[in-house]
């Protein structure tokens, strides 16, 4: 039998992030996925126009349907709008205990519009973060759920740290608003850190990056590979979707979910970090 896999994120029109995106990535990585439709987006390449949240009845509906009739092995969460909808996630995971939650902090969509009320970020920190089996920001979203400001290799260290003292269990802080040659995604948890290590790829065409990074990082955690093994293979699933993209749309086009499959990947690069790095 595959594993069973959840998401519980927004709706993307435009079908190059969210629910859509996290489906796709779903089924690439051979793992069955279902759903729970948080909110409903009006968005193409250009931005977001619309946004209306799903009630938080409704929500939670979705949450037991899924969890009555599913063997749920890792679930992830994205655009999750306000606290209200934090906490009824929030409650349902619990009340089902589904495993290996993969909460990516959704915020600002690439085209600039805000996904997350600025009142829920508390809620994402108190209810949401110690649950999680992994949490994956970006830069920006690390300095919101932190307070640094993220500049150097120390300050990720240091930020990192901050998201596992709110109770994560790991942390994937990925590196692609940061500058240089090579994106570099700093993976820690309690008892191991890792960079992963990419060629920097300049495009426009990264709509739904986070989103199928964390949605590949959830496949394969359901699959029950070890952190690092899954977080190696999210790394080449979503390098490959940028490297090979699509040239869809007039804005900030989506990445390829198929390229991961038909290129085998792209070469990441593991560096364990050591004492002197850290410093």
């Amino acid at each position: 039998m595959r594993p069973q896999v959840l998401t519980i994120a927004g709706s993307d029109s435009g079908g190059g992030a969210g629910i859509q995106a996290d489906l796709k990535t779903f089924q690439e990585l051979g793992v069955f996925g279902t759903s729970v439709v948080t909110a409903v987006t009006a968005q193409n390449t250009r931005g977001v126009h619309g946004v209306e949240a799903v009630s938080p009845e409704l929500l939670a509906q979705q949450l037991d349907a899924i969890g009555s009739d599913f063997s749920i092995e890792a679930c992830k969460t994205g655009m999750l709008f306000d606290a209200s909808r934090i906490e009824t996630v929030a409650l349902g995971v619990k009340r089902h205990a589904f495993k290996r939650l993969v909460v990516d902090p959704v915020m600002i969509a690439k085209g600039g519009a805000s996904l997350l009320q600025d009142t829920a970020v508390d809620a994402l920190k108190t209810s949401l973060l110690p649950l999680a089996t992994v949490v994956t920001p970006n830069v920006p979203e690390a300095e919101v759920l932190t307070g640094l400001t993220i500049r150097t290799f120390q300050d990720r260290l240091e930020a990192a740290e901050r998201l596992l003292s709110l109770g994560a269990k790991a942390v994937i802080l990925k590196g692609g608003h940061l500058e240089g040659e090579r994106a570099e995604d700093l993976v820690i948890s309690a008892t191991e850190a890792f960079v992963l290590s990419a060629p920097r790829v300049a495009t426009t065409n990264t709509h739904g990056t986070g989103c199928t990074f964390s949605a590949a990082l959830t496949a394969e955690l359901g699959k029950g590979h070890a952190l690092i093994d899954a977080a190696v293979t999210a790394k080449r699933f979503i390098q490959s979707a940028i490297v090979h993209d699509l040239h869809i749309g007039s804005g900030h086009g989506p990445t390829n979910h198929w390229a991961y499959g038909m290129y085998r990947g792209e070469d990441v690069t593991i560096e364990t970090i050591t004492a002197s790095r850290a410093r």
